[in-house]
């Protein structure tokens, strides 16, 4: 019960911050939506619970990764309106110790959000993920 219980929770809570409407009919629309959603989530999850390490570590690549994000979309901007001058496309493998299933797709995820790469391929056995990058012959 207490698997369902932060299931719920935190459904709920990505509900209230995705939607960002306070209505009363919104707001109960969303309890039930979670519920449903937890209550079928709970059987895959053994230990589906929020870890204050886990979570702050979390919250950490979240805040990093949103702050990669911007930077990211300013320079490709800058790229874009400097007119002249070609990109340097290319290919990069890149190497990583992470091997579970849902590591790798939040891995592949949050780097293929940053614009200058697009997550081509995912070798889980060899634990590497292909990047197709906006800027990658010259970077040193």
């Amino acid at each position: 019960m207490r698997r369902i219980g932060w299931l719920w929770a935190s459904g709920f809570l990505a509900w209230v911050l995705l939607t960002g409407t306070f209505t009363v009919e919104h707001l109960a629309f969303g309890v039930g939506a979670a519920a449903l959603v937890a209550a079928g989530l709970a059987p895959l999850y053994p230990t589906a619970g929020l870890r204050p390490r886990a979570l702050a570590r979390a919250v950490g690549t979240a805040v990093v990764t949103l702050g990669r994000v911007v930077v990211a979309n300013i320079r490709l901007a800058a790229r874009i309106w400097r007119s002249g001058r070609p990109s340097a496309s290319g290919m990069v493998v890149v190497r990583t110790s992470v091997r579970s299933v849902a590591g790798l797709a939040a891995v592949g995820v949050m780097s293929s959000l940053v614009v200058d790469n697009q997550l081509v391929d995912v070798d889980r056995h060899g634990g590497e993920l292909q990047y197709h990058t906006v800027t990658g012959g010259d970077r040193r």
